[in-house]
């Protein structure tokens, strides 16, 4: 049948076991499927679980339940005609062009002769023909991850997967790496059936993808799955274009608010709702605590910074262009600054807090009073933090004390990247010195000027935004 999925994945499920016996859940119960003539993009938050759900629909990894089929049969022990572009560009620095390309075929037994004319051809499809003898040293960015592409396609797989690979590249050579990957794929000059794109990028999911999947976080799971209904070459001006592009950013910066795709009923499109396709609650245990957006005070303050002089309103998507950023490096500060009462995203807008104001007008010693006041009301582990050590007769307490309570929700990577989050938001804010040296938290005074803990139990309210 041609609209039999390549590859299929039900119930699928992924988590790691805890030296305590606790596991931690990094992809959600998950059906998903690949179907062939499609360019299918996987979109999430940094750390979500897209390049692990990739490494299991790829075979690379194993899922912990659920199966994988391979046009309708088990997939078991034997390996899927598949191949997979990274986004380091993963070359032998010791062979020439040519010989990284003939470099799997050569693995796969292929004959000499044979991977030789087919690496040729594949080097001329990509456009670096008459670069065959020269070494990975002698070629830019953009050529190495042509040479990428060639040894990806060389074996001629049936689903090309792809992990961002245009994210190491500047601006100009991954617009045109793109603009050539849509080429080949239109023009039927790929051997492949079906591409597999995981991205941060959004603009770059609509105007490649034929469908988009965005995922949630913790555990990882489908939030939205709909095709994108746009005719090839694409207008990023477009207004169906924005609005792909708009609704996809509020999936993304607004985890737990259902969102419509835009106009669903006049381009048949089906919008998977929050929740999407996970079958049934996780036995796994989940976590208590939030999980804080790996920000550091000073992007906060110049993303405050910046809101406040343009009226403390901004169109999330012209905030990311006008910063040259992706939304892989904007949502962490957006999320720290929402989750400290300080700004609020709604209908893809993010508008300052009265708080927010009030931090982007104030000075240094200032801002740090309004940061603690936010920190004690919002963020839990530094509530708890300040809890202890105001209770502990030395007013001290080793690091190692909080590293074993995170560690019984979250992976030992992300416990550290917790740990340095909570440190130097609670170190900005007065609320504790930090030793590293000895690992020892140690409480201190409030700042000069501190009225109360929490906003509410000062007289006069923060200042509204500017007009």
């Amino acid at each position: 049948m041609p609209n039999e999925p390549i590859i299929e994945a039900r119930a699928i499920e992924k988590s790691y076991q805890q030296p305590d016996g606790t596991r931690i859940q990094v992809v959600g119960l998950t059906d998903f499927s690949i179907e062939p003539g499609k360019i299918i993009a996987l979109l999430g938050a940094s750390g979500c679980g897209k390049s692990t759900l990739l490494r299991i629909l790829s075979g690379l990894a194993q899922p912990s339940s659920g199966a994988l089929f391979w046009h309708g049969k088990p997939l078991g022990g034997q390996a899927p005609n598949v191949a997979i572009v990274f986004q380091s560009f993963a070359l032998f620095p010791w062979l020439t062009v040519l010989e990284n390309v003939e470099a799997p075929l050569e693995a796969r037994g292929v004959a000499a002769v044979e991977r030789r004319k087919r690496a040729l051809r594949t080097l001329d499809t990509v456009g670096l023909d008459g670069f065959e003898t020269a070494y990975p040293k002698e070629l830019s960015g953009g050529m190495k991850q042509r040479v990428g592409f060639a040894r990806a396609l060389v074996v001629e797989p049936e689903v090309l997967f792809m992990d961002e690979p245009f994210s190491a590249l500047d601006v100009l050579t991954a617009e045109n790496l793109r603009g050539e990957l849509l080429e080949l794929w239109l023009n039927k000059k790929m051997p492949t059936s079906a591409i597999f794109i995981v991205t941060h990028n959004i603009e770059e999911a609509v105007m490649l993808a034929d469908r988009i999947v965005v995922l949630g976080r913790n555990p990882a799971r489908i939030r939205s799955d709909f095709n994108v209904r746009l005719s090839h070459p694409r207008d990023r001006k477009s207004s169906r274009f924005v609005e792909l592009v708009d609704y996809i950013y509020k999936i993304m910066t607004e985890p737990d608010v259902e969102h419509a795709l835009p106009d669903p009923e006049s381009t048949g499109e089906i919008v998977v709702p929050p929740g999407g396709l996970k079958r049934t609650q996780s036995l796994v245990r989940t976590t208590k605590y939030q999980i804080l957006p790996h920000a550091r005070v000073g992007g906060i303050a110049g993303l405050l910074e910046l809101l406040h002089d343009r009226g403390g309103r901004e169109d999330l998507f012209r905030l990311s262009e006008d910063l040259v950023m992706d939304v892989e490096d904007l949502l962490p500060i957006l999320e720290a600054c929402v989750l400290l009462g300080f700004a609020w995203l709604k209908e893809g807008d993010v508008q300052l807090s009265p708080q927010g104001a009030a931090f982007a007008d104030a000075d240094i010693q200032a801002r740090k009073v309004l940061f603690r006041q936010a920190a004690l009301e919002h963020v839990t582990i530094l509530k708890q933090i300040a809890s202890i050590l105001k209770r502990k007769s030395d007013h001290s307490i080793a690091d190692e004390f909080f590293h074993d309570i995170l560690d019984e929700h979250f992976s030992e990577e992300e416990v550290q990247r917790q740990l340095d989050t909570a440190m130097n938001w609670g170190r900005y804010a007065e609320i504790f010195d930090y030793d590293r040296e000895s690992g020892r938290l140690t409480q201190t005074e409030a700042p000069l000027g501190e009225i109360a803990e929490h906003p509410a139990e000062n007289e006069n309210p923060a200042p509204t935004p500017k007009a």
